[in-house]
């Protein structure tokens, strides 16, 4: 995806910097631990970081905001006990939606994830969280990993 540089510039200014979540490299896997989201160019970036490790990530707790972004990369897979969140981005500390970030994010999601988010997600300043079976049941081209069952 090619982003403008002058909404490279905007975001930047706008949307807060990356939350703290525990990204933790074990072996095959890294495991994306609760993460809150943050800036959405940022997760861009990390997102293409993760993608290029080979491995497969394992988003597991909370997965918020732009974490989002993650669940589709194409060695992703959620925790059985992950829980999803969706709100519309926003610039720190207000209501304002900057113009085109959600449109960033949505092309970042697939079927029924995507028609939610297009629906009245990407608008919502309450945090909608769907469990990690009810993300797959909305896109059947994600998964619970297969590692993460029974423990």
């Amino acid at each position: 995806m090619k982003i403008a540089p002058a909404l490279i510039a905007l975001t930047t200014l706008l949307m807060p910097m990356a939350a703290h979540a525990e990204i933790k490299h074990r072996g095959q896997f890294i495991d994306v631990v609760n993460d809150r989201g943050g800036n959405v160019l940022q997760m861009v970036q990390t997102r293409q970081q993760l993608d290029a490790s080979g491995k497969t990530i394992r988003i597991r707790g909370y997965c918020r905001s732009a974490c989002t972004m993650l669940t589709t990369l194409p060695r992703a897979c959620l925790g059985p006990g992950a829980t999803i969140g969706f709100h519309a981005p926003r610039i720190q500390g207000t209501q304002i939606i900057p113009p085109y970030v959600d449109q960033i994010m949505g092309n970042f999601y697939r079927n029924g994830i995507r028609e939610r988010w297009f629906a009245g997600w990407n608008r919502s300043m309450e945090m909608q969280k769907i469990s990690a079976q009810d993300y797959v049941r909305l896109d059947p081209q994600a998964r619970i990993c297969d590692s993460l069952r029974n423990k």
